[in-house]
């Protein structure tokens, strides 16, 4: 059992971390930069450790600072919570070679997903659909040429360690395709040094559909049903709904069968998400992400499950505590994501409550968000018996969601879940184009 853990993360998750400890009994280790000296992480944690200045690089990404205060805090785990080193198996084995738990899956399985070429070629293995592409990376033009003529286009070159769009480029017109891997492996070298890419058919206007995982180390795994990521802008989330409108219960079923032969493969242990891409009732394996997600309170919701203390439970050693036959999909489930257009001052905040209203923050009243990191500032969850009731209800309570001091991008959020395209559902990953459209 855990006694101690530290927490390698900030802002939100980190708070939703600690809270799941208090929980547990669990005591608590925080690490800061020196930015977020006031965070309300730092507050809450039984003990919190400076690790650098503001810059990432310095601080939330010093492997080296980040071990040694787990040591010198007696502390027994590290949770990477979410961004950051949260999928770095470099970090993970310096965690584990100082004697330290690692709440998540072990490192050489997170190099596996972390690869996409070897991912998709793994998920291939155990009978997961894929979309059609190239057999491993990408070697020359003159061979891209001749895939992206069989796989028909348009098609998409993809960064091998890639993520969050980076090293990701469209091509309609094979006189684009040289400039375009060119343009992608370059992308690719200078966000994850590495400038792999791969090549596969692009499927237009897919919709983004996960589903939750979770494996312990005794070869337990079940899925937690599926969520619709598909409102994205630059392959940014904005709004996350469980269940997907798409997903009958019979692709649910099949869709959980495929995940869980996957994740019971690679011996995965913790908390996992599997990303398809939807279209026409099919679907295809994208990526594995190996950890918890930002809208992971979207699946807690609709379960009952709390994702964050089974992932702590299971790398303590302890089993799963449900059976798939535990997990029902009965209610429906929203996240809004609340990001900062500008750093500023908060002067009053005011979140929103009620039956089913959750707001996973880390502001307070005279907080300072500060410009360095990433600019969501809140997570507003409603949980409601249909998609129908969840919209309406999501509506009324970001009206209720109240920050002054702090610009954000709530009337927009607002205004895309009130748009025709989003009511109606059925959408794909191009759909805020029409919506912006909508709303002007």
């Amino acid at each position: 059992m855990i006694k101690t853990l530290l927490i390698a993360n900030r802002g939100e998750i980190a708070v939703r971390i600690i809270r799941a400890c208090k929980e547990l009994g669990i005591k608590t280790v925080a690490v800061y930069s020196e930015a977020d000296r006031e965070s309300l992480h730092v507050k809450m944690a039984d003990r919190a450790v400076c690790i650098g200045p503001a810059p990432s690089k310095q601080s939330y990404l010093n492997k080296n600072n980040i071990v040694t205060a787990a040591l010198m805090c007696e502390a027994d785990a590290v949770h990477p919570g979410v961004g950051f080193l949260a999928e770095n198996s470099d970090f993970a084995r310096l965690v584990l070679g100082a004697g330290l738990i690692w709440v998540g899956p072990n490192p050489d399985t997170i190099d596996l997903l972390g690869d996409k070429v070897q991912a998709k070629s793994t998920a291939k293995k155990y009978g997961v659909p894929c979309i059609p592409g190239i057999e491993g990376s990408v070697s020359d033009l003159a061979s891209a040429q001749k895939a992206a003529e069989e796989i028909g286009y348009p098609v998409i070159v993809k960064a091998a360690a890639g993520g969050g769009g980076k090293g990701m480029r469209v091509v309609r017109d094979p006189r684009d395709l040289a400039s375009n891997l060119k343009i992608a492996a370059a992308e690719a070298e200078a966000a994850f040094g590495d400038g792999t890419v791969y090549l596969e058919k692009y499927i237009v206007d897919g919709a983004h559909v996960e589903m939750q995982m979770l494996g312990d180390r005794h070869g337990n795994v079940i899925h937690l049903g599926e969520r619709d990521c598909s409102v994205q802008r630059n392959h940014q989330k904005l709004v996350e709904e469980s269940p997907s409108p798409q997903v009958t219960p019979e692709i649910r079923q099949k869709m959980g069968e495929d995940a869980i032969r996957l994740f019971q493969g690679l011996n995965y242990s913790g908390a996992g998400t599997i990303e398809f891409l939807f279209k026409d009732g099919k679907y295809y394996f994208m990526e594995v992400n190996a950890r918890i997600q930002v809208e992971h309170p979207v699946t807690e919701t609709v379960t009952g499950v709390d994702l964050v203390r089974q992932q702590i439970l299971v790398a303590g050693g302890e089993p799963l505590q449900y059976r798939q036959e535990d997990i029902r999909f009965d209610r429906y489930s929203m996240e809004v994501r609340i990001n900062a257009t500008a750093p500023g001052k908060v002067k009053e905040f005011r979140p929103p409550s009620g039956f089913l209203v959750r707001v996973d923050s880390f502001l307070y009243t005279g907080y300072q968000v500060p410009p360095h990191y990433d600019s969501m500032v809140a997570k507003v969850i409603v949980g409601a018996r249909n998609r129908q009731e969840g919209i309406q209800k999501m509506l009324a309570v970001l009206d209720e969601f109240y920050l002054d001091g702090v610009p954000t991008n709530k009337e927009e959020q607002m205004k895309i879940i009130n748009s025709p395209t989003f009511r109606r559902g059925g959408f794909g990953t191009g759909a805020l184009e029409k919506i912006m459209k909508e709303i002007g």
